[in-house]
């Protein structure tokens, strides 16, 4: 039997999850891995279901109770992030929260950064999906490099993702034209993987223009504008 890396990884996962399900049935309280395992698997399980993005992520909230894991936990796990494969394709989804909220001060505890005044968005950019299908980009992918059927000024778009919470996604249904709100990437500024059409600094000398012949090559629409 021949299984492709996501399968492997889904069986592990399952593996994982069965363990703590095998050691909450023997009145055990779970510690974060086990939990997080829990969690991941029933959003998994909910999209294989059929359920929606927002299904998957009802269904990893109750996957676990805070009464089920040990003290100190739930300020351990301040969200779980798994890619889930749904009726219409594989998505990232984030469960905020999964366990109820930890002490703020206990051990372990995560406190967010303030926002900072330049994590506004910094533009709009209008997109039309011209494929038959609904197209979905995530959070923090390089938008320059999204689908090549979704039609934008692709130049506008370099550096750039999408202005919205981490982990959510913004989808165009087929022919669906929408604005979307955008955001430079900060820190290094290194694009790798995507869809392959950068691989290196943002910022490098000729990195735009290269990474527009490829687009043009491959056949990205808006590349050329």
């Amino acid at each position: 039997m021949l299984l492709t890396p996501r399968e492997i990884d889904r069986l592990l996962l399952f593996q994982a999850a069965e363990l703590a399900r095998a050691r909450r049935a023997r009145g055990l309280l779970l510690n974060a891995p086990e939990a997080i395992a829990l969690v991941a698997d029933a959003v998994c399980e909910a999209a294989r279901d059929g359920a929606d993005h927002a299904g998957a992520i009802a269904a990893g909230l109750a996957a676990v109770g805070p009464d089920q894991v040990l003290p100190g936990t739930a300020s351990l796990v301040g969200h779980v992030e798994v890619e889930a494969l749904f009726t219409d394709g594989s998505r990232l989804v984030v469960v905020p929260a999964p366990l109820g909220p930890g002490a703020p001060d206990g051990p372990g505890s995560v406190q967010a950064a303030p926002v900072p005044e330049d994590a506004a968005p910094a533009a709009e950019i209008a997109i039309r999906n011209t494929a038959a299908v609904p197209i979905a980009v995530t959070s923090h992918w390089h938008l320059f490099e999204a689908n090549r059927r979704l039609d934008f000024e692709r130049r506008a778009a370099w550096g750039m993702r999408l202005a919205i919470p981490t982990g959510s996604t913004v989808r165009w249904a087929p022919g669906e034209e929408r604005t979307v709100p955008v955001r430079p990437f900060a820190g290094a500024r290194i694009a790798m993987g995507f869809g392959g059409l950068v691989n290196g600094p943002l910022d490098a000398p000729g990195a735009l223009e290269a990474a527009l012949g490829r687009a043009r090559e491959r056949g990205y629409l808006g590349a050329d504008r």
